[in-house]
């Protein structure tokens, strides 16, 4: 175990999720492509802020819900991410700090309001994403601590950031940093079309050697291959020299490093309610215990548990204690 005093820091956008049940039929009618995730801009945002039926309100954004994970598996972490001082944005650092994270990242004076995610659960469990960024955009290189870095053994990106320069920036310094300090440096791919936008970038990423641990989920995977066939895009992703994890739902997911080739289950559920947060839950638990120093195959049951935990209810960050599941279940890290 570390002596440091966060084990696992994440970076990513800074929203509040908004979630809603729809049907497809209102989908098509918002012209809204089903399971992706879109940027709107300030006007289409407050236009479905308005028009929102009884939602569920939460602190969100991909990996700061990780983070969340990670530290309800009880592990140390800590989280950079830019806010507006305004109201939903204290809402959301108190949140997030009312769930053990540390969170010190100066909030925004000016500009943008706090950004949100309306997400919208379709009957089959399948959720599709407005994303307005709003004062997540301004993440810079200046936000990001060196010490904190340096001193944290993962470090943990989210795909998502890559749309904007600035975060760009902040991203690539602290993946420096990090390796500069002799830590890891994980990144989620986020979303097939953002992998469709930063296909090549992301290669890069890991070719360059800035990122050593990939996340993602089959439809990802094939989209960063250009291929139809999942055996050919795990084998190039094996060629890239990196920890390769990716998540394949029901089935569980596949993790692979150099010759190694591991399968593990997923987790058996009473009922499917909303897939939202799965991916990220999935990673807090792979990330909790590789923090730990525990093996893959237990990184691997730690990420199906809390991606089990999570689709059984609406909403993307786990409504009991994971540490105490993972106990129910045996799994020691």
């Amino acid at each position: 175990m570390t002596t440091s005093p966060h084990e696992v820091l994440g970076l990513g956008n800074s929203l509040v999720d908004i979630l809603a049940y729809a049907k497809d039929d209102y989908l098509r009618a918002q012209d809204m492509r089903k399971g992706a995730m879109t940027l709107i801009d300030e006007a289409r945002a407050e236009s479905l802020y308005a028009a929102r039926e009884e939602p569920t309100i939460v602190s969100g954004g991909s990996a700061a819900n990780t983070i969340v994970g990670v530290g309800s598996f009880g592990v140390k972490s800590a989280y950079i991410g830019k806010v507006k001082d305004d109201t939903l944005g204290r809402a959301f650092a108190q949140d997030i700090r009312a769930n053990g994270v540390t969170f010190a990242t100066a909030h925004a004076a000016d500009g943008p309001a706090t950004g949100r995610c309306f997400v919208y659960v379709t009957p089959d469990g399948e959720r599709t994403m407005n994303t307005y960024l709003g004062a997540s955009q301004l993440l810079s290189p200046d936000d990001v601590d060196e010490e904190l870095v340096r001193s944290t053994p993962i470090t943990y990106l989210e795909g998502y950031m890559w749309d904007r320069p600035a975060a760009k920036q902040a991203f690539q310094k602290a993946a420096r940093i990090a390796h500069e300090g002799g830590n890891r440096v994980a990144l989620t791919l986020s979303d097939a079309f953002c992998v469709d936008r930063f296909r090549d970038e992301f290669l890069d990423l890991m070719r360059r050697g800035l990122v050593d641990t990939v996340f993602a989920n089959t439809e990802e995977a094939l989209s960063l291959y250009q291929t139809a066939k999942f055996e050919d895009a795990l084998e190039a992703l094996r060629a890239e020299g990196v920890l390769g994890v990716v998540t394949r739902s029901e089935k569980g997911c596949v993790v692979v490093e150099g010759e190694k080739t591991l399968e593990v289950p997923a987790f058996p559920i009473l009922r499917l309610v909303d897939t939202t947060g799965a991916g990220d839950m999935f990673a807090a638990g792979f990330l909790a215990g590789l923090a730990r120093g525990a093996d893959y195959y237990t990184c691997g049951r730690l990420g199906a548990l809390a991606a089990a935990e999570v689709i059984q209810h609406i909403g993307p960050r786990p409504q009991v204690r994971l540490e105490e599941i993972a106990k129910l279940h045996g799994l020691t890290y």
